[in-house]
């Protein structure tokens, strides 16, 4: 399985997956290329530094979603590198028909809460301001409705009296870092067996 990236930001969710791919926890997996859309993003260097190549094509002029045209040529772009499954991780742009047609049933995402709960932005602040005490991040399939794909495996994170909403941001991403490698190990062996 050769695994395209997709992220936006400070990348700890990519690091998570390179870090397990360096340490041989990614089964059968190799991530082969990191894309970003939004230039200078940390993310970038987190791929340099695990010597994964990097690419910025042209994200065009919306902040949420490719035109169709861009998204085309994603995913032109993706297949040239040899990646056969994307890998949501902390992408911000909606995927629409172009790369849910080139990758189809191949593309996951991460997700900061337990789905259906909290789809869309700001799911550890929806969370944090229902009250709610207990929430997680799911792994799920793509497809065309936001948040809305098959779930593939989730981990709940409990809220404690004394939880601060940093304390509570950072138990939910230290439950997706472990998360995210392990169902990648484990769609990869499946897809061996």
């Amino acid at each position: 399985m050769k695994i395209a990236i997709l992220a936006s930001g400070r990348g700890s969710n990519a690091e998570a997956i390179l870090a397990a791919q360096e340490a041989g926890q990614l089964g059968n997996a190799r991530v082969n290329a990191l894309f970003c859309d939004v230039p200078g993003a940390p993310v970038l260097g987190i791929g340099a530094r695990f010597g994964v190549p990097t690419y910025q094509p042209p994200a065009g002029v919306f902040k949420t979603k490719f035109s169709p045209e861009v998204e085309l040529a994603w995913a032109q772009a993706i297949r040239e590198t040899g990646a056969d499954f994307l890998v949501l991780a902390g992408f911000m742009r909606v995927i629409k028909q172009a790369l849910l047609e080139s990758f189809p049933n191949r593309i996951i995402n991460l997700h900061p809460s337990l789905l259906p709960a909290f789809a869309g932005l700001d799911a550890i602040g929806q969370a944090w301001r229902h009250g709610v005490k207990i929430t997680g991040c799911t792994v799920h399939y793509v497809n065309a409705t936001v948040d809305g794909g098959t779930i593939i495996e989730q981990e709940a994170v409990r809220r404690t009296d004394d939880d601060t909403m940093e304390t509570f941001a950072a138990k939910i991403h230290a439950a997706e870092h472990r998360l995210l490698p392990a169902v990648i190990r484990r769609l990869s062996e499946r897809e061996a067996a």
